[in-house]
């Protein structure tokens, strides 16, 4: 067998990015440079950590972002249906029942929410 074949060089693009970045000097004013880390940062649990950085730093789950299009789309439709505007909504709920499906998959289970009717639409409108 050939060495050669366990010695290729291999490309790693975002370090070579962060390379060339550096060079550039665009890692010299970074924010918290040259402060300690905190204690809470070699506690607990990594994924708590990562949520609350990701949180911090104003990231919003795919799940998150769907509940709040599921609510708006609810919301939407329930004043429509009360105003006997009743045009189309059959169609807008069964794609909001597909919104909550992919919501489903995504959110934790116990935020996990039921599809809606129609019929039903003024509840599901302030369940969500």
């Amino acid at each position: 067998m050939d060495n050669d074949d366990f010695n290729k060089p291999s490309n790693d693009l975002i370090g070579e990015i962060l390379k060339e970045y550096a060079k550039t000097g665009g890692m010299d004013n970074l924010k918290g440079t040259g402060k300690p880390i905190s204690e809470e940062y070699f506690s607990g649990d990594i994924f708590q950590h990562f949520q609350k950085i990701a949180k911090d730093a104003g990231f919003k789950p795919h799940w998150l972002k769907l509940q709040h299009e599921i609510k708006d789309e609810l919301h939407e439709i329930a004043q429509k249906y009360a105003a006997f505007d009743r045009e189309g909504l059959q169609f807008r709920v069964t794609k909001v029942n597909e919104k909550i499906m992919q919501y489903n998959k995504a959110c934790p289970p116990p935020m996990q929410k039921g599809t809606v009717r129609l019929e039903t639409i003024d509840t599901a409108s302030s369940r969500w």
